[in-house]
């Protein structure tokens, strides 16, 4: 007997419907069993998610898209080489230093280098060996630990960092300096991770003597002038501070966490107060999550009205059709006005990927299917296409017509989207599946295996969307056993879908955003097909509705324009620099008009996946956006017509 619930979240204000990140410190990943025998997951968190994320290493990607992703950016973390990416962190150590340094955003006169070599990679591979059980490129992760390690007792007083101490006294004295904390923060992340997934003891007594270098350095810092330094940059400083108090229990980390706390920004977030036009996107998303962070560590309801306000505001009124969000790294107009906001540096890839994290939170407070229907459109839009055959990134996801997509270097870039990216495609199973006390959450519609120890069950799902539009899931048990099974109806499934258990079609559906339980004793062999149509729709850009977007289903589609004048150098950043743009002086074209006042009804199916506008005018062939690669092309029309 299947019994079949319809269930549907927050009907009203999206501002109702934003919370935080992870699963607790988990981060999808089995907890780690401190000193006193606790585990670190839970312990000192008070509040609990409605549900959680499977761990890491129990979910696996089975072949396909997201497989040949994850492959890709595998290999590249397998070709960078320790000496290069320790070479800063030994020449401030004062340690030998053989190699060759790396370029870009690593070179040694490079005032961010760090952040990448000692945090991005080290979490990249972290969560690479907890996604594969990568044993070889685990190995690889703990030698680097070892020797930071080393580098960290050279200095003598806990600092751990590719520059010198000094850039802290010019932060101190409001003189110009990057962004030193925004490193520390990467650093200090990327030694969690490697304890947390990897069990590496030696990476959290680094991170605990980095935490403590910081709370030394900031002692005599008065609160005025802490307000001053933190309008520096710092990243998740916060975020990562309040982790590895939930990992130690020491409150001496949740005390120093507050001192970066920025009440200019918490503010007005906290009274409802959309204030983020002129700020830096991905300088605050992290400062979010980190208040994220705080309310599940204590429980201060404050923290979550920032979290869910911000997450709605940016979701509602700041986001593209992709689901990302910044124009030149910034939010440069007043919510919902983003009329001329589309051009070569629109949406930074960090952004997606830090509110993709925050979506995370938001969910497991919630289990809101909207939240899974934004975080599935970031992924398949602004995360997938933004890697190439070589695992290199992208900075910028241009959106203005007439541009391309190009990507940075093998060893003379390294970026912050460079970094965010290689962690973003080691983590690609964190979210499929959620579960709570009865049942499992199938959020995406991603071709992988669960297996869910604690109830002696395998849950694989074979599918190739967006290719085909549905899924199936396979369950095998040792013995009959009752949970329920919520499959997500995404908020695009208008045109009706369908579910069969062991080829019966179910009399029964949900509409869309909501998930459909399906709460039965299951049986090894049991199989459940999903079927879900997908539809052409169209997406506004706020602000100017005449430019849309053409969508299927949660696919942003481009107009495919030509490689005319393109070239290598202009797709690949290949020298040794800072700079983050192609070469030469890339200007956009008119967007492609279509006679239509709305982009869906002007375009028909000519394939998988490929479609074309019809009517008047020079017809346009157009594919998802994530395939895009090697051409120009355009995200938004220009509507004509009543």
């Amino acid at each position: 007997m299947t019994s079949f619930t319809r269930r549907h979240f927050l009907s009203g204000s999206t501002t109702a419907a934003a919370s935080l990140f992870a699963s607790r410190i988990s981060f999808a990943q089995d907890p780690v069993i401190d000193a006193t025998g606790e585990s670190a997951r839970g312990v000192r968190e008070k509040i609990a998610w409605q549900a959680e994320p499977f761990p890491l290493a129990d979910v696996r990607l089975l072949p396909g898209l997201f497989y040949d992703q994850q492959e890709i950016n595998r290999a590249y973390l397998h070709s960078l080489d320790n000496d290069s990416l320790l070479w800063s962190f030994r020449k401030t150590a004062g340690l030998p230093n053989p190699g060759t340094p790396y370029g870009g955003w690593e070179a040694p006169d490079c005032e961010l280098r760090g952040h990448f070599n000692g945090g991005h990679y080290l979490s990249a591979v972290a969560l690479t060996y907890a996604g594969t059980g990568d044993e070889a490129l685990r190995d690889k992760g703990n030698a680097l630990v070892i020797e930071l390690a080393k580098c960290q007792a050279a200095n003598a007083n806990g600092y751990l960092s590719a520059y010198p101490e000094d850039f802290f006294d010019r932060l101190r004295k409001e003189q110009p300096v990057w962004a030193p904390f925004y490193t520390l923060h990467k650093i200090l992340a990327g030694n969690l991770d490697m304890y947390i997934y990897c069990g590496n003891k030696q990476a959290l007594a680094n991170a605990e003597g980095l935490a403590n270098w910081i709370d030394h350095w900031a002692e005599g810092i008065s609160d005025a002038q802490m307000a001053r330094i933190l309008k520096t940059e710092y990243g998740g400083t916060m975020e990562g501070l309040l982790n590895l108090y939930a990992l130690t229990g020491k409150k001496r980390y949740l005390r120093l966490s507050q001192r970066f706390e920025q009440e200019e920004f918490f503010g007005p977030l906290a009274a409802h107060r959309d204030e983020l036009k002129g700020l830096h996107a991905n300088t605050h998303v992290p400062k979010v999550i980190g208040a994220a962070r705080r309310y599940e560590l204590t429980g201060d309801d404050r923290y979550r009205q920032i979290s869910e306000y911000f997450w709605g505001e940016i979701v509602n009124e700041r986001a593209y059709a992709t689901g990302g969000t910044s124009n030149f790294e910034g939010w440069r107009t007043d919510p919902g006005q983003l009329g001329g906001e589309l051009s070569l540096d629109s949406e930074e890839c960090c952004v997606g990927y830090n509110m993709m994290k925050l979506s995370r939170h938001v969910f497991g407070w919630t289990t809101d299917p909207r939240v899974m229907d934004y975080y599935e459109r970031v992924l398949f839009n602004t995360r997938l296409g933004t890697q190439d055959s070589q695992g290199l990134k992208m900075y910028y996801l241009p959106l203005a017509a007439g541009y391309w997509k190009y990507f940075n270097s093998a060893t003379q870039s390294f970026w912050c989207c460079t970094g965010t990216g290689a962690e973003e495609f080691a983590k690609l199973a964190d979210t499929i599946y959620f579960h709570d006390a009865n049942g499992v959450y199938v959020n995406l519609f991603i071709a992988s295996e669960l297996n869910w120890k604690r109830k002696g069950i395998t849950l694989r799902q074979e599918t190739s969307f967006p290719e085909e539009q549905g899924t199936r899931l396979i369950i095998h048990t040792a013995q009959p056993t009752e949970f329920a099974l919520q499959l997500r109806v995404p908020y695009w499934a208008t045109q009706g879908g369908a579910v069969k258990i062991n080829g019966d079609t179910l009399q029964v559906f949900a509409r869309p955003s909501s998930y459909l339980t399906l709460k039965r004793v299951w049986h090894d062999g049991d199989r459940v097909e999903l079927s879900l149509p997908m539809q052409l729709h169209s997406s506004p850009l706020p602000g100017d509705r005449t430019l849309q977007a053409a969508m299927y289903g949660p696919l942003v589609l481009a107009a495919r324009l030509g490689s005319d004048g393109l070239t290598h150098a202009m797709m690949q950043y290949d020298t040794t620099g800072k700079d983050i743009h192609p070469s030469g002086d890339p200007k956009p074209a008119p967007a492609p008009e279509v006679a239509s006042s709305d982009i869906a009804s002007a375009i028909v199916p000519t394939g998988t996946l490929t479609f074309t506008t019809k009517g008047a005018g020079e017809p346009h062939q157009l594919v998802p956006l994530y395939r895009i690669s090697g051409e120009r092309y355009a995200v938004y029309f220009k509507t004509m017509g009543a």
